[in-house]
């Protein structure tokens, strides 16, 4: 049996339904991925021949799951607070320590990255996806019939977020997850041995490594000649940050061998040699 998910919407609609005199319900337990009928009490609601409680206190702007025993929140305090966030898109977001990963504002964060993916071209391609995060960009990758995806997530904490996101893809013959971090795990990686590369990585006050230009000559090594590469940078304030990221990787992704052009919130690349 799957494991349900609730939000505040969906926990304010069982209630709703309770209070007009329904008895059951439609909605969604695995965050809009699909809708499903929900049997509704004044004590408690029952889904798939098992009992649950309704919570004491059901916040925004949290995602809880059931433990077999309780609702908990999707998110976990090792050396950061992670937690999954939902969106009134269905496809949640994730937060590390307060800052909103992927972008929710003005597009669902499923749909910005079917966009990046379909920049790189997925058919029939090796692909190295090297910030994993969700995993929505390896999700694209697979619906994009790629034909393998390499993808490596850092963090322990967001590789447990993926397990309860239905968004998330399980690993499979054509999705390898490893959990250690791509800088140091690219250089195991064979010369030429992927035809794209996502890189989303942390901001640059984060992860400064993974835009330095050691990690940019690992990524010419490993792609094919004509490769294709998109680097997500956001569009930091020059004025407040005192720095130019999206020109600074352009000159660091010419001088490791690819032409360059902006392309909304990142950069397109593609290797010369």
């Amino acid at each position: 049996m799957k494991r349900p998910l609730l939000t505040r919407r969906v926990h304010d609609t069982m209630h709703a339904a309770t209070r007009a005199g329904a008895r059951t319900v439609e909605c969604s337990l695995d965050l809009d991925r699909s809708t499903t009928t929900v049997e509704v009490g004044a004590a408690e609601w029952s889904w798939q021949g098992q009992h649950f409680p309704y919570l004491e206190t059901c916040k925004d702007r949290t995602i809880y799951y059931w433990t077999s025993e309780s609702f908990q929140p999707v998110s976990r305090f090792t050396t950061s607070l992670i937690k999954l966030v939902p969106t009134e898109w269905g496809p949640p977001t994730f937060e590390i320590d307060g800052i909103k990963m992927l972008p929710t504002a003005q597009v669902s964060p499923w749909a910005d990255a079917e966009r990046k993916v379909g920049l790189v071209r997925p058919r029939g391609k090796a692909i190295l996806d090297t910030c994993g995060g969700l995993g929505y960009f390896a999700a694209w990758c697979l619906l994009g019939e790629a034909r393998h995806v390499l993808s490596y997530e850092k963090n322990p904490d967001v590789v447990w977020l993926r397990s309860l996101n239905p968004w998330s893809p399980a690993p499979d013959d054509r999705l390898t997850l490893t959990q250690g971090d791509v800088a140091e795990q690219i250089a195991t990686l064979p010369d030429q041995s992927v035809a794209a590369v996502l890189h989303d990585p942390p901001r640059f006050g984060t992860a400064g490594y993974l835009y330095s230009q050691a990690f940019y000559d690992h990524l010419a090594r490993v792609l094919e000649r004509k490769g294709i590469l998109f680097h997500y940078t956001g569009a930091p304030n020059k004025l407040t940050s005192g720095r130019d990221v999206p020109s600074e990787v352009s000159k660091r992704l010419r001088h490791a061998g690819f032409s360059v052009e902006l392309s909304g919130d990142g950069i397109l690349a593609v290797k010369n040699r």
